[in-house]
């Protein structure tokens, strides 16, 4: 089986993570920091607003079963992609809708998606997600890997 990596931000990675989690052919999911300026960035560096880089949820999916255009699908439904560095009550540029592509492909049909939906009406406001190269993924720590599963267990116990 090959897999595909996809990486997006959509506000708390938290969120964003458990989201795309629930997918059919998402094979594995992490959440960690891209985008910026700042080498090997911790959550701390991030949220002092230093470093340039978004929380993002990085997914490795099974093409057969799952497409991009199907995960960009669930990325324009988790989020507000007209607000600007921020999410709910999220503020900030780290919690900017960003989409981060691994080919050329992933930037033609994630350009492609904005742009169709920009045009849909969906939206009062123009759509501002940005869409880069994907770069430097710097992996969160333990303790932000899979966050509302493990607050789950905790709960439970």
């Amino acid at each position: 089986m090959q897999t595909l990596l996809a990486t997006f931000g959509a506000g708390c990675f938290w969120h964003t993570e458990a989201a795309f989690r629930q997918l059919p052919g998402v094979i594995q999911t992490s959440v960690g920091y891209m985008g910026g300026h700042f080498e090997n960035p911790c959550y701390l560096d991030v949220l002092s607003r230093v470093t340039g880089h978004a929380e993002v949820a990085q997914l490795e999916y099974d093409p057969t079963q799952i497409s991009y255009a199907a995960l960009l699908d669930k990325f324009w439904q988790i989020h507000d992609p007209t607000s600007l560095n921020r999410q709910g009550a999220d503020r900030g540029e780290q919690y900017r809708s960003v989409i981060f592509c691994h080919t050329p492909e992933q930037k033609r049909i994630a350009q492609q998606a904005k742009a169709e939906l920009d045009r849909s009406g969906r939206y009062a406001q123009p759509i501002v997600t940005q869409i880069e190269p994907a770069g430097a993924y710097w992996i969160a720590s333990e303790e932000h890997q899979q966050y509302f599963e493990k607050q789950r267990q905790t709960l439970q116990s």
